[in-house]
């Protein structure tokens, strides 16, 4: 019967002969993790911020609807409160879209800050990296 060669200890022997400095690959990968956490702490609170605005505006549309839903002694007075309704509706959807917008606004330069200073952290290294270089 034939028996299956042991690859593992083939690679770890290959491996050995060839030894090489991790040292990079551990700090690209800490500082990709770095970035990361950031990037998610930034959206995660534009995200946090935005459900609470839709939140509330869901809230006051439902207050202003009962308004609309109660029962009116004349015809008239349905006309007026969906009229009401309307017109309050459309100030507040402008006043909250301004807000998503500001929310949106915060979003980008946060974003942008952070992948311009990875960016400048990158060249730094990457500086360092072939001072090292042409030192050797």
């Amino acid at each position: 019967m034939s028996t299956t060669q042991d690859y593992t200890a083939v690679f770890k022997d290959m491996l050995a002969a060839f030894p090489m400095n991790t040292s990079a690959f551990d700090d690209a990968i800490k500082s990709q993790t770095a970035l990361a956490e950031k990037m998610s702490a930034v959206a995660l609170d534009a995200v946090g911020k935005s459900t609470e605005l839709s939140a509330k505006w869901t809230q006051d549309t439902l207050t202003k609807l009962q308004g609309v839903s109660t029962a009116k002694p004349e015809p008239a007075d349905y006309a007026k409160a969906v009229t009401d309704f309307t017109t309050d509706s459309a100030e507040v959807a402008a006043e909250h879209m301004s807000a998503f917008a500001e929310i949106a606004k915060k979003l980008q330069s946060q974003t942008v800050e952070l992948m311009m200073a990875a960016g400048k952290d990158m060249s730094q290294d990457v500086t360092k990296a072939a001072k090292k270089a042409a030192a050797k």
